[in-house]
């Protein structure tokens, strides 16, 4: 590209798809018809530009970037394949922007027109008098599309044939093309004491009249994620989350306010900010489930499972009275928190409900259940079940422990190991589609606190 512009605009507009337009016109302005002429008397295939003009009425023709010096847009073919192309423009010197400005700070008409979307032939001719083209010329849209084409092809001069439109219903999309918005154009205008009135509001708020919006639509941002720069790439996963500050000043806190649950919340949202940040992070992101809302029970036995007690106390772990909240929180006995947080660590809600004994098996369920059992072991080898009811296969355990043991069957067809700990069922393990694995867990649970 030609010409330096330091100060230039940095502002991208982007313009949502237009539908199939079929049998209408592309310019209706007399500066639509020079822009499309300017692309016309360039190339050098007609059958391109037919092509092109096809596409653009198909509505093949993506939502349309514009910045200074460039268009961009992804263009469909007929055979469902896309290319991003792009037509670049000459951004105008500051040395001709400043000339231009003067020009147009001398005519107070040609600005009140640009306000009302027109522009003049005279505006023009009265900048190409003070050595500024603003309409480009023979040779002047420079092509670059993915393609690989290296004239003029079908798919930039669907582009041209598309950006005709959007000049005709806004000529300061010219002028971004060449280097400014109509912000800072206006501005520049009135740097040098030109009276414009743009419609802005007294206390500075989004101008009514200037015609550009105060944001994008949702559509039109999601859009452009083809054409617009591709993000940088994620930054390192820090090993471990940031500890927060402690609270404790030495004074009495205000009433109602409990500092140490408010440290220990604190870590707890670092570590579960960690957490999605990872998962956010790895290649099967889009395929995971969403997180459904917490019940109060389920959330207090996250912050339990989230920040476990340390040997010597530090900032954002639960002391006695802030564990025994969340417990009372946890319900409906304190004691059973301690097999609600194994359950959360090993497999969230899901491993949660299971203990919970939310999902009773149907007998479609149940006949799958047994099934697997069935083709767990090899013949000979399956220990002695005995079905407890409710999804739920009790067994003596494997030698040389003989821990007693329970696979419950989740609705999403797991098995979910359970150990014997006084009198009581307590989680051994996450949940696998391999009952044999599963049941396997309750041994190596065993063997580790024999150690």
């Amino acid at each position: 590209m030609s010409g330096t512009d330091r100060t230039a605009d940095d502002e991208v507009r982007t313009f949502a798809a237009a539908p199939a337009a079929r049998g209408r016109g592309f310019a209706v302005t007399w500066w639509g018809r020079a822009w499309l002429k300017a692309l016309e008397d360039a190339a050098l295939d007609g059958g391109q530009l037919r092509a092109g003009r096809a596409r653009a009425r198909e509505g093949a023709v993506g939502a349309v970037s514009v910045r200074p010096g460039r268009i961009t847009a992804v263009v469909r073919d007929r055979d469902g394949s896309a290319h991003r192309s792009d037509v670049l423009l000459r951004r105008l010197t500051d040395e001709e922007w400043d000339r231009f400005v003067a020009m147009a700070a001398d005519r107070a008409g040609h600005v009140a027109a640009l306000l009302d979307r027109d522009m003049p032939p005279h505006l023009v001719e009265d900048a190409a008098s003070a050595g500024v083209e603003l309409l480009p010329g023979l040779g002047d849209l420079e092509p670059e599309c993915g393609c690989e084409a290296w004239d003029h092809c079908a798919h930039s001069a669907a582009l041209c044939y598309q950006l005709a439109r959007l000049l005709d219903q806004d000529p300061f999309v010219l002028l971004l093309l060449r280097g400014r918005s109509e912000r800072g154009f206006l501005d520049a205008l009135q740097r040098r004491g030109a009276p414009v009135d743009d419609g802005a509001p007294a206390d500075g708020g989004t101008p009514t009249g200037s015609g550009s919006p105060a944001g994008v639509d949702a559509v039109t941002a999601f859009a452009a994620r083809d054409i617009l720069p591709p993000l940088p790439a994620p930054g390192p996963l820090p090993p471990e989350p940031g500890q927060p500050p402690s609270l404790d000043t030495g004074k009495a806190p205000p009433d109602g306010v409990d500092a140490e649950a408010l440290e220990f919340l604190a870590a707890a949202t670092a570590a579960r900010a960690l957490r999605m940040l990872s998962d956010a992070l790895r290649p099967d992101h889009g395929q995971q489930p969403v997180e459904q809302e917490l019940t109060v029970r389920q959330d207090c036995v996250r912050l339990a499972a989230a920040a476990p007690p340390a040997a010597g106390r530090t900032v954002g772990h639960p002391t006695a009275s802030l564990t025994g909240r969340l417990a009372a929180g946890a319900g409906p006995a304190p004691e059973e928190l301690d097999p609600a947080v194994r359950a959360w660590r090993y497999g969230g809600a899901e491993g949660l409900a299971v203990l919970d004994g939310e999902w009773v098996p149907d007998t479609a369920a149940l006949l799958r259940a047994e099934a697997a059992l069935g083709a767990a072991w090899e013949e000979g080898d399956r220990p002695a079940l005995r079905h407890a009811g409710a999804g739920r296969w009790n067994a003596a355990g494997a030698p040389p422990e003989h821990v007693p043991a329970q696979l419950r069957y989740g609705p999403d067809g797991r098995w979910w190991p359970y150990r014997e700990e006084r009198g009581r069922w307590v989680p051994a393990g996450p949940g696998d589609h391999d009952p044999a694995a599963a049941l396997a867990a309750v041994t190596a649970v065993a063997a580790e606190s024999a150690e």
